[in-house]
């Protein structure tokens, strides 16, 4: 049986399902009861005052996620002038309209699918215009990992993806518009060669074999190669194509290259590509949570370039403001400010007794959001 709870828009996520219909001014619905919410009209919404929105949970079509967690959130007096006090909005995040994924999953099918050489630089471009233009519109410096889809298709979405972390990784270590720009493009790109790669091991829905997975590791050099006679294309962007598998302590590929020998844009690739493929759902594994993958990239510190990792810890937003999430020690809180250094430990209040839980601080290093 259904049930319903009020959120504030800034809580309501993707994938929740809206409870009742939001006329405008004219009565015209905004959104239908029982439709699915998107970043698209989340983001209308606000911009037309919308302060809370009834969200149904407990059928299919709720997020479990949103679903389990935000079950009997009634919030205390007391709780609520705690979240009043504490609040502090998250940074300002990227968002990409309904119509801008729509143009960008066009794109990238067109890159993917037909990978003519001489469309490729100039496709590419058209969709790191978008992405950069979706960055600059509210000056992002922030990006919630959990909003990151473009398409249902694996490869289409995990070269956005990567692309979109790049770019605010590059943005935050202090690269320029140009560096920023062309990072973009590498992650667009990066997997291009994939198109070369048999489709029988590029889809196994098993491990692959010492000679398939040999085969796999050239998809890097085939990227290369299909772009490096392009004038259109930098040879900063080439080279972190061919080395976006390169690893820091040597043990990466196709060049075994260490340390600075790895061009920075593809130090920057491996960051956001790792996470990416450890997230998505794959023929032959079910992909990680947003925190296990994380927490798995916290024991590749040898791995990875630390400058690159940690803008992305600082950057990336898992637990957005105003989340209701559950603790280990069994309490539900919400989520009031996002914490600079540790992504898995923002600081909650227990929605019931307004106790403030500051998990990046020592003293609850035994509680974790669960």
């Amino acid at each position: 049986m259904a049930s319903f709870l009020t959120l504030p828009i800034d809580a309501v996520q993707s994938g929740m399902v809206f409870g009742e219909s939001i006329p405008d001014e004219t009565g015209r619905n905004l959104v239908e009861a029982g439709s699915v919410a998107n970043q698209y009209e989340i983001h209308q919404l606000k911009k037309l005052g919308v302060r809370n929105v009834l969200i149904r949970i407990g059928r299919a079509g709720a997020p479990q996620d949103a679903i389990s967690a935000n079950e009997g959130a009634v919030v205390s007096p007391r709780a609520a002038r705690q979240i009043a006090l504490l609040r502090k909005p998250d940074p300002a995040r990227v968002e990409l309209t309904a119509s801008v994924k729509q143009r960008i999953n066009d794109g990238i099918q067109m890159i993917y699918t037909n990978p003519d050489p001489k469309l490729l630089a100039g496709t590419a471009t058209a969709i790191t215009n978008d992405l950069m233009a979706a960055i600059e519109s509210n000056n992002a410096v922030a990006l919630n990992i959990n909003d990151l889809k473009t398409s249902d298709e694996y490869t289409f979405k995990h070269s956005v993806d990567v692309a979109t972390i790049a770019m605010i990784i590059a943005r935050n270590r202090g690269y320029q518009r140009q560096q920023v720009y062309e990072i973009g493009e590498a992650g667009l790109l990066h997997d291009i060669g994939k198109t070369k790669v048999p489709p029988e091991i590029l889809n196994k829905p098993g491990r692959l074999t010492d000679e398939e997975f040999r085969i796999m590791k050239r998809h890097s050099a085939y990227s290369f190669v299909m772009i490096a006679r392009n004038r259109e294309i930098s040879r900063d962007v080439k080279f972190a194509v061919l080395q976006h598998h390169e690893k820091i302590d040597g043990t990466g590929y196709p060049d075994h290259l260490e340390g600075d020998q790895i061009h920075p844009y593809a130090r920057i690739l491996a960051v956001s590509d790792i996470y990416d493929a450890l997230v998505t759902d794959r023929p032959y594994k079910k992909g990680y949570s947003p925190r296990e993958a994380v927490e798995l990239m916290m024991t590749m510190t040898s791995q990875l370039d630390m400058d690159d990792f940690n803008s992305f810890l600082s950057t990336m937003i898992l637990y957005p403001v105003d989340s209701i999430v559950h603790l280990s020690n069994g309490e539900t809180a919400r989520v009031v400010k996002k914490s600079d250094s540790l992504i898995l430990r923002p600081t909650v209040v227990n929605i019931r007794t307004g106790e403030v839980y500051n998990l990046e601080s020592a003293r609850y290093a035994n509680i974790v959001i669960t």
